[in-house]
């Protein structure tokens, strides 16, 4: 998958593991990945999609950090979380949101399948043991899309690995190491600034 990444990434990553500002750092990466997907929707349809996007990007925040936790890097966990999300758009027919096309679903899964596997992750199951326990807000499916996907905001060819876009438009495999001490002012929640995470 192609991400970007920049300094911004980093500064959420260190908030999110901090905990006197994990809870505001969630709730704004939250907010502006459910805005971002929005964008993406059927217009017919976002306004009865929200909540289980709200949902479903609060629990893979909690992939993001065991991620990290397991040894996976910052651009590494945050594709493993990206992945989750678009499982859970083609099991709903939510083609049109989808980041990679839909005959690239198995190559992504096979490539972190050591971690879906230990914890419950599957394709049809996108959160698998992080699902919270009250499961996550309904929305309706458009199961006729599957028939038919069309993906145009995906981007195919990439599945190999994690593709990363720097700030100066260099496209390098695997991710950048991050700076020493991240500013967490900088953070998604904690600043005003958003950053449109893809």
């Amino acid at each position: 998958m192609k991400l970007r990444q920049n300094a911004r990434h980093f500064a959420s990553r260190k908030a999110l593991e901090t905990p006197v500002v994990r809870s505001v750092a969630t709730a704004g990466l939250v907010r502006l990945h459910t805005k971002v997907f929005l964008e993406k929707a059927d217009p017919d349809h976002r306004d009865e999609r929200k909540d289980h996007l709200d949902g479903l990007f609060d629990a893979t925040i909690d992939t993001y950090l065991r991620a990290l936790q397991d040894g996976y890097s910052e651009a590494e966990a945050r594709e493993i979380t990206h992945i989750q999300a678009n499982f859970d758009f083609y099991n709903h027919g939510w083609t049109e949101m989808m980041e990679f096309p839909a005959d690239e679903l198995e190559d992504h899964y096979e490539r972190y399948e050591e971690f879906f596997e230990t914890w419950g992750i599957t394709i049809d199951d996108p959160l698998g043991q992080f699902t919270p326990p009250a499961g996550l807000p309904e929305a309706p499916s458009t199961p006729e899309r599957l028939d038919d996907p069309t993906h145009p905001h995906a981007e195919g060819g990439f599945a190999d690995d994690v593709y990363v876009e720097t700030e100066d438009g260099d496209l390098v495999i695997g991710g950048q190491d991050g700076p020493d001490d991240p500013d967490v002012s900088k953070a998604v929640g904690v600043s005003d600034e958003e950053l449109e995470d893809q």
